[in-house]
């Protein structure tokens, strides 16, 4: 056998036994003669780099390292699903269908809805030749390096289809995930919050061989472009998509009423604890291709398909503990230490109790079992007290009246749920604060994060942000966690930022109920800090959108001598303290955007800052007054006021063209 055919049979084989493991789940070798095959074979690639194939499977270990991704142009949009959260309306969903196929009644397909990140696969006479983000649904990212380290997507397909477009859903398999985050914890990590995240960022790593130790998975759920006579029908069409060496939607299922599509959508619930991965509902779709272009679809969904969510889902626990945080602000918040439990995809051991109000009117006590959930998926929050469960060894539980980081007397405002620390050396609001300044939001100190915040003023080197302005090479390179080139980044880093705007600067002070939007306002009208300092709570009730409790909380900030010594510390550092000229007569003068969603290439900030620059200004709600919604990936209740007000709605391409 010559050189050449031996490495194709080479990929042959460790391709089938790609399949038997990763599509099959049933492995016909060992892992020692697996990898005994694949080291055969990157030898033989490497002595012979004529017969180099990018579709070979030794680019699954990844090693394409990008500076960015490339946009891609789906050539059929990746739409997003209408939800349902019920029996009544899956069944009004059915009458729609119905009278959209004047009375015919069709067959549904039901099948799992894997919380993962969507993805197209593109496919050129049976070679992987592109994969994609969602993005927007129009737009989306060439991530096709990252996707080429999932062992479960066939690089090559035995086909003489000259294109096929398929759409899947990469995810990150439970156990997968909680290795990783094991890895994280010894290594200093911060932790993931669940697979999802896990899964998008993985597929969101520049460098392919990150992506390539994480472990994803994909299962694949639609033919996004095929020719006619590919399938007739939807679960025709995945079943050929299996023989092709896919991994399809699992456990699906052909019915022939909405009433056992409801019927398979329970069973789906009862096993949701039990799967390898994360599913936050089920899909339901109509089986019949043809019907489907019969009905056809709206700007934003197709109208032959819907998701039916599960309900946010509960768990029980005990509260062992309550314990408190001193916010930047002073502000004390109580916190629930619980008996680790998996709730929604991620292990769950704190959830916030808000304040002493949220702790009396649920009657919560330390040693109760309560119920918990995530608020949206995202925040943990107890829900209930199981107080039927109650042994009589609960206890009552009391707010501190005394900080616990500086051992000042707390107060409560009238009128206010907040327990405060007034104090102005609070070593915890110092900590929390510094923070806050080096934050994305606010100052962006690249390399300055909660760790390194702390090791600094444990060292002594800082007591407040006008301090990091002071820092020097010398004093970093000795402490751990830094070597000369990372003290030199966070010198470099810390000095970018003092090029600032001052939107930044006031946003960074963390003045309370000053967030972006208002510090931008401010800055705008006054532009520069001395103005700012001189003004009356009259002065900056002029400007829109503030109101008397903001203006009442910046002239309280600056009229402290803490403050004013902070600010001229940091001018005396040559820290910027003027505005950003703003855009006289731009392109967008006068108009209003809210952004919405995940932009498929700007992070929400610079869709802002470009807004702005052109004269436009960006709101952080919908009105009869807002001129455009910019509408990215996941978008929200927004999305839904502005398709009620008749909002026009624009993608981020739109947004650009605008510009």
């Amino acid at each position: 056998m010559d050189i050449k055919q031996e490495i194709l049979e080479l990929r042959k084989i460790i391709e089938e036994h790609n399949y038997n493991y990763y599509v099959l789940d049933n492995p016909t070798v060992s892992d020692f003669e697996y990898d005994a095959l694949m080291q055969k074979l990157i030898k033989l690639e490497e002595t012979n780099p004529e017969l180099a194939d990018e579709n070979s499977p030794t680019k699954r270990v990844g090693g394409a390292v990008l500076s960015e991704f490339e946009q891609v142009q789906h050539l059929v949009p990746m739409q997003s699903l209408g939800d349902v959260f019920s029996y009544d309306e899956l069944m009004e969903f059915d009458q729609r269908v119905r009278q959209g196929l004047n009375g015919e009644a069709p067959e549904y397909v039901v099948e799992m809805k894997i919380d993962g990140l969507s993805v197209s696969l593109e496919y050129e006479n049976g070679s992987f030749v592109r994969g994609s983000t969602r993005g927007d649904g129009m737009v989306g990212e060439d991530i096709t390096e990252n996707l080429k380290t999932i062992k479960a997507i066939p690089l090559k397909i035995d086909t003489k289809t000259e294109r096929l477009e398929v759409r899947g859903e990469v995810y990150m398999p439970k156990k997968s995930f909680e290795e990783l985050n094991a890895e994280r914890e010894v290594s200093g990590e911060p932790l993931l919050a669940n697979p999802r995240n896990a899964a998008a960022g993985s597929l969101r790593q520049l460098d392919s061989r990150i992506a390539a130790k994480r472990k994803l998975d994909i299962f694949v759920f639609n033919i996004q472009d095929a020719p006619a006579d590919f399938a007739k029908t939807h679960s025709e069409g995945l079943e050929k998509l299996r023989s092709l060496g896919f991994k399809v939607s699992p456990k699906r299922c052909v019915v022939d009423s909405m009433e056992k599509a409801y019927l398979e959508i329970l069973k789906i619930g009862e096993e949701r604890q039990n799967l390898l991965f994360d599913i936050d509902g089920a899909v339901v779709k109509v089986d019949s291709l043809e019907k489907r272009e019969r009905l056809g679809t709206t700007s934003k969904v197709p109208k032959w398909a819907i998701a039916y969510k599960f309900p946010a889902e509960q768990k029980e626990t005990t509260l062992e503990d309550i314990i408190v945080q001193v916010g930047r602000t002073g502000v004390i918040t109580p916190n629930a230490v619980l008996t680790p439990v998996r709730v929604a995809g991620s292990v769950v051991s704190r959830a916030t109790l808000h304040n002493e109000d949220f702790i009396k009117a649920k009657d919560i006590r330390i040693g109760d079992r309560v119920l918990i959930q995530k608020a949206g998926d995202i925040i943990p929050e107890v829900v209930s007290v199981l107080k039927e469960k109650r042994t009589g060894d609960e206890k009552v539980y009391h707010m501190p009246t005394h900080c616990p980081a500086c051992g000042e007397e707390l107060f409560r405002e009238d009128g206010e749920a907040a327990l405060r620390c007034l104090s102005t050396n609070c070593p915890a609001q110092r900590l929390r604060s510094i923070i806050h300044f080096a934050s994305r939001g606010a100052m962006d100190i690249e390399g300055l994060g909660d760790a390194v915040v702390e090791q600094l003023i444990d060292e002594n080197l800082i007591k407040n942000s006008a301090d990091l302005f002071y820092l020097k090479k010398e004093q970093l390179v000795p402490l751990e966690r830094f070597a000369e080139k990372s003290a030199q980044n966070l010198i470099d880093a810390i000095e970018k930022a003092k090029s600032n705007p001052l939107d930044k600067l006031l946003c960074g002070l963390g003045i309370r109920l000053i967030g972006a939007r208002g510090a931008k306002a401010i800055a705008s009208h006054f532009e520069n800090i001395d103005n700012i300092m001189a003004a009356s709570v009259e002065d900056i009730l002029a400007i829109p959108d503030i109101g008397e409790k903001m203006a009442e909380s910046l002239v309280h900030y600056f009229a402290q001598g803490e403050t004013r010594e902070l600010i001229e510390k940091m001018k005396a550092a040559g820290v910027n303290m003027t505005a950003e000229k703003t855009a006289v007569g731009g392109v967008l003068e006068g108009k209003t955007f809210v952004l919405t969603g995940t932009l498929p290439t700007l992070k929400r900030s610079e869709a802002q800052k470009i807004i702005e620059d052109n004269g436009g200004k960006v709101s952080g709600s919908v009105s009869k007054k807002t001129d455009f919604v910019v509408a990215g990936e996941e978008a929200g209740s927004k999305l839904d006021k502005a398709m009620d007000l008749g909002v026009a709605v624009i993608t981020e391409e739109d947004l650009l063209g605008m510009v």
